[in-house]
């Protein structure tokens, strides 16, 4: 036998792409095209469609960056056609490489009902199928001319990312505006030869099925006249019945393909484009649903559904209809697919709880699965949320993009921080937007890390933001490998039924425990500072709103809880959580206006509180602080308001050889000539926190150009090169009690910090104001320590999560960015340090022995600024300011209550005197997150807590209300009990890091 394999595979490709494609559409005329350029943003669409249109050809440009064009286009079908099925082809000037990142359309009846989104891989419409002839088109298309801004190599900065700065230039082509014959016995055979050719390619060469299948396509090639690939088509076909109706093994793998279109909530498009590329998609799904009856898609983000229901309802209600029928299925559960490094507890709690709600509301569905195919890594904390919210799996993708350590397992159990355990896959197809490809489908078999004991993989299948979703294309080749010897075996399944399958089969899965690191994307903890700032900001902004409302309800017969704005302002967080948001990987246009949705909802939280305060506070001339920490300070109960106790003062003296010496009893600090922090003395323990001889508060610059992806990656590369900024212009009194300033300049930067002592604080706050003119760079604030610790504990939702300061594996190594929340710890036995944040999530933590006494530093630095220049060129130029606070002698209780501390800052109110709490717990390890009222209006009271410790803990809740009883709920506060009645008290016992929701009936 000769192998002559690679030209059949040769011959086999100029066939299909030269002969047999083309033929797919054997005759076409063109249709009449006119256009109306919308002024501005986009307009309804009724206006659209009544718009003045002016004639326009193929060939002419149209479409300036973010411009909207409306484009009509009228026909008549040629009446030889008759008895024929016959399509409109659509090309706005796309470019086929590049489904959802370039122009789309959607196509519209006069009467305003949408038909389907035009994309690249998708830029039919059907006419009829057969058409009478003679009958007449007239279609309308909402067509947006969003730039190409992702060029993979290189990475190009562009003014494009925001329609202030970009050009008004026309971007695209009109490239073909036909009627045109649509071939379906040729159109199969493209398909029958483009599965086998494809699976032929992943074949072993030595295999009797590969040869059978090249000389089953050999005699189809030759059974086709190349010219009349029309006539000949059927009979080539047959040629390749045999080959394509033998069954797969029953060993085969199996797939379950789930119809998806990944939606990126904002990314190289603002919001407002999103709620159009969503429409155009989803339209394509329900008419995709509507011809091809075994086909289930399915959508994840909430957020996404609520728009489609907002913005356009001729769209919803095909959705719906869908729905109903079982074969568009809601995903996720989620507002949004949110990053989950980032957000805090209760905001991660509320994605969970707006999500669900949603779709219970709207469909009576709820959702057994979390699907995140595209976040950055999972924080060690989310088990125990998905499994409060009532769900039980996981899907995710991402983490296959790891550059140094392979995952080692496809399905697995995901234990959290608590002991939580959630069934995970992580589907070995390697991609959110399978397209059935052969090599697709043999790579999920190949790559499934988990035979022998299993044999269930899930395929996300089609193409996502905006590229259209699923194709009839990747339909028909499903089909084909519905059963196809030699290859996995695919069926199209819900994500539920797919998890039930796979859950079923695989009674012992593998467990891993902690975080799922990305070992990628690292640099999404740092950049566009002032987004992270903005969402850290709301999270507590929103506790407080929540805290004092609720309060003022129930001392305050006169005050009504804000339900229908706080629910509103709490999607709006929720939505910017999304994982290009939050992260700062999106365009410019995407992170400005995420700063002024930011300021309106600082204001509009800072409302809320100040209304409820004063109501709570009365008529009267006492101050009175209001403490929305869950921790008591200075004397105020936490949730509480009254009059503080006064601490001892603190006092700024000079140093001997220069700088200034603050002290208030409790630490003792010296802050050098330089302005840099040299010791920093727990007075009480007796003990120093600084590393001799190496200063702390100290500035780094690193140059920051990465391999790709420069607004979300750092690569380690970056710590090769590093200069201290050690030199300072002013170091000199702050204008308020102990306290030093420090300014220093370099490059075309300025930083201002000022260093406190406050009294009766065991922590000195470091604020900063940095002034950024950089261009890739990277500033980071070191801490050098002197305490000997093996690992570390970074606040996480609900907990705390501890990693190695070590390098012994790779998989350690690996980290060398990581995220926080409120702190980073660490301690010897008996004595540690923390560093807490206002706004930071990146930082950094590694070890090294001193020469001189052997000792080990731990450098902890936490991470500032960066400089991008893609997608937005001017990522995080101009003004920052940050709050950090070192606490030497810290517990990991201390790091709790003090991490609370600087983002909960005091309110101080006039009034007639003190403010009970709702709820006081009698256990600091047990951390209120949230008091507020139920969200179905009824009035109830709802307490949020958990253990912080990382250890059992037992309180006691004394309720400063009266209740006729207690019941404890799931996130979404249903209940998972019988309510028990109480006086007053409850005691609780809580496992390390549970989480525990009660909801009290008021009486």
């Amino acid at each position: 036998m000769h192998d002559d394999r690679g030209l059949v595979e040769a011959r086999l490709k100029r066939v299909l792409d030269e002969r047999i494609r083309p033929a797919v559409y054997p005759e076409s005329v063109p249709l009449d095209v006119a256009v109306w350029n919308a002024p501005g943003e986009p307009v309804p669409v009724e206006e659209g469609l009544a718009a003045p249109v002016t004639p326009v050809a193929v060939g002419d440009m149209w479409g300036p960056a973010w411009g909207t064009s409306w484009f009509r286009v009228t026909g008549t079908v040629p009446r030889e056609w008759a008895g024929r099925s016959v399509e409109a082809i659509l090309d706005l000037g796309f470019d086929e490489n590049m489904p959802g990142f370039q122009c789309e359309g959607l196509v519209y009846r006069p009467d305003g009902t949408p038909v389907k989104g035009l994309n690249p891989r998708n830029q039919w419409v059907r006419v009829g199928a057969p058409v009478d002839g003679g009958e007449e088109v007239r279609l309308h298309i909402e067509a947006a001319s969003n730039p190409v801004l992702l060029d993979y190599h290189p990475f190009l900065p562009t003014q494009l990312g925001d329609i202030e700065t970009s050009h008004r230039d026309p971007l695209y082509k009109l490239t073909r505006m036909d009627l045109a014959v649509f071939d379906e016995t040729v159109w199969r055979l493209v398909i029958d030869l483009e599965v086998l050719g494809e699976l032929m390619e992943e074949l072993p060469v030595e295999s009797a099925r590969r040869w059978d299948i090249l000389r089953a396509v050999d005699r189809a090639l030759d059974t086709l006249d190349l010219q009349d690939v029309n006539g000949t088509a059927g009979a080539a076909r047959s040629e390749l019945t045999g080959v394509l109706s033998s069954p797969a093994e029953p060993s085969a793998h199996r797939i379950s393909a789930v119809g998806h279109a990944h939606i990126d909530s904002a990314w190289l498009w603002p919001l407002r484009e999103t709620v159009r590329k969503v429409a155009r998609t989803t339209s394509n799904m329900t008419a995709l649903l509507d011809d091809e009856p075994e086909f289930i898609f399915s959508m994840s983000q909430a957020q996404q559904w609520a728009w489609i229901k907002e913005h356009r309802p001729e769209v919803w209600a095909k959705v719906v209809k869908a729905v109903a029928d079982g074969r568009f299925v809601p995903a996720g559960g989620m507002w949004v697919e949110a990053d989950t490094n980032m957000p805090g507890s209760e905001a991660m709690a509320r994605q969970f709880v707006h999500g669900k709600r949603f779709f219970i509301d709207e469909f009576g569905v709820e959702n057994d699965e979390a699907w995140l195919p595209d976040t950055f890594g999972f924080a060690a904390g989310l088990p125990q949320i998905i499994k409060a919210a009532g769900s039980k799996w996981l899907l995710t993708q991402k983490i296959s993009w790891s550059q140094t350590n392979k995952f080692p397992h496809h399905t697995f159990q995901w234990e959290g921080i608590d002991g939580t355990r959630i069934f995970t896959h992580f589907p070995p197809v390697d991609t959110y937007n399978c397209a059935m490809k052969g090599s697709e489908i043999a790579h999920a078999a190949k790559n499934f890390k988990d035979k022998g004991v299993a044999r269930h993989s899930l395929a996300p299948t089609g193409w996502g933001d905006g590229g259209g979703g699923t194709t009839r294309e990747m339909i028909a080749k499903a089909a084909r490998l519905r059963s196809l010897e030699g290859s996995a075996q695919v069926v199209w399944e819900t994500p539920a039924e797919f998890f039930e399958k796979a859950e079923a089969e695989y009674a012992n899965p593998p467990v891993w425990v902690g975080e799922l690191y990305l070992e990628l994307h690292r640099a999404t903890l740092t950049s566009q500072a002032k987004t992270k700032q903005g969402n850290r900001r709301s999270e507590h902004l929103l506790r407080e709103a929540e805290l004092w409302s609720a309060t003022a309800a129930v001392r305050s017969g006169e005050f009504t809880y804000p339900y229908a704005d706080l629910e509103r302002i709490w999607k709006t967080v929720l939505l910017h959580q999304f994982h290009d948001i939050l992260p700062g990987s999106s365009i410019a246009w995407v992170h400005r206006e995420a700063e002024k949705t930011y300021a309106a909802v600082a204001a509009e939280l800072t409302a809320i509180t100040e209304r409820a305060q004063r109501a709570l506070a009365g008529e009267g001339a006492e101050p009175l602080v209001f403490n929305a920490a869950p921790h008591a300070r200075h004397g105020v109960a936490a949730g509480g308001a009254s009059s503080p106790v006064a601490d001892a003062p603190s006092e700024r003296s000079a140093r001997p050889g220069g700088g200034f010496v603050l002290s208030n009893g409790l630490l003792r600090v010296e802050i050098d000539e330089r302005g840099l922090l040299v010791s920093a003395y727990d007075m009480l323990a007796g003990r120093e926190a600084i590393a001799p001889d190496s200063p702390a508060n100290l500035l780094q610059i690193h140059p920051d150009f990465p391999n790709m992806w420069d607004a979300w990656d750092v690569d380690a590369f970056y710590r090769n090169t590093v200069t201290d900024l050690v030199e300072a212009e002013e170091v000199a009194p702050g204008e308020e009690g102990a306290s030093v300033r420090v300014v220093r300049t370099f490059g075309s930067s300025r930083v201002t910090q000022t260093l406190t002592l406050a009294p009766g604080s065991a922590r000195l706050d470091i604020d900063t104001e940095v002034d950024w003119h950089e261009t890739e760079k990277f500033l980071k604030l070191a801490f050098p320590l002197d305490v000997h610790a093996e690992r570390y504990a970074s606040e996480t939702q609900f907990g705390h999560f501890y990693r190695a300061t070590h390098t012994n594996t790779s998989w350690e190594a690996a980290k060398f960015e990581a995220c926080n929340h409120r702190f980073v710890h660490l301690e010897e036995p008996g004595w540690g340090v923390a560093v807490v944040t206002d706004a930071t999530y990146g930082h950094d933590v590694t070890r090294t022995v001193r020469a001189g006494d052997s000792g080990t530093t731990t450098t902890l630095r936490v991470s500032l600024l960066r400089a991008p220049r893609f997608p937005d060129p001017e990522t995080d130029q101009g003004l920052h300011r940050f709050r950090h606070a070192l606490v030497p002698g810290a517990t990991i209780g201390d790091a709790v209550r003090e991490g609370y501390g600087v983002n909960l800052p005091e309110r101080t109110l006039p009034g007639a005197g003190p403010v009970e709490p709702l709820v006081v717990v009698d256990n600091d390890a047990v951390v209120v997150t949230a008091v507020k009222l139920a969200d179905d209006g009824s009035g109830d009271v709802v307490v949020r807590f958990h253990e912080a410790y990382g250890g059992r803990a037992r309180a006691s809740l004394t309720l400063g209300f009266s209740t006729e009883g207690v019941v404890a709920t799931d996130l979404l506060e249903r209940p998972l009990a019988e309510p028990e009645p109480t006086e007053g008290l409850v005691e609780v016992t809580l496992r390390p890091f549970e989480l525990r929701t009660l909801r009290f009936k008021r009486s």
